[in-house]
């Protein structure tokens, strides 16, 4: 089984288009992708967590 793919903070907020501060106000509300931290502090989001995250986005658009 292949280890999914994990994606670096500042590459998910370039693929989102937004800024770290905003990011965090819609992690504080619950509205953003899961975020895994790593035991060296750094933030990782898994690939699927952002694509389910975007599938919510749109359906909460339409």
């Amino acid at each position: 089984m292949a280890r999914p793919q994990m994606l670096k903070l500042c590459e998910v907020l370039e693929e989102i288009g937004m800024s770290r501060a905003a990011f965090y106000r819609m992690r504080a509300r619950g509205q953003a992708p899961r975020i895994r931290k790593l035991p060296n502090g750094q933030v990782r989001v898994s690939r699927r967590d952002l694509d389910a995250w975007w599938d919510r986005c749109e359906l909460s658009a339409a």
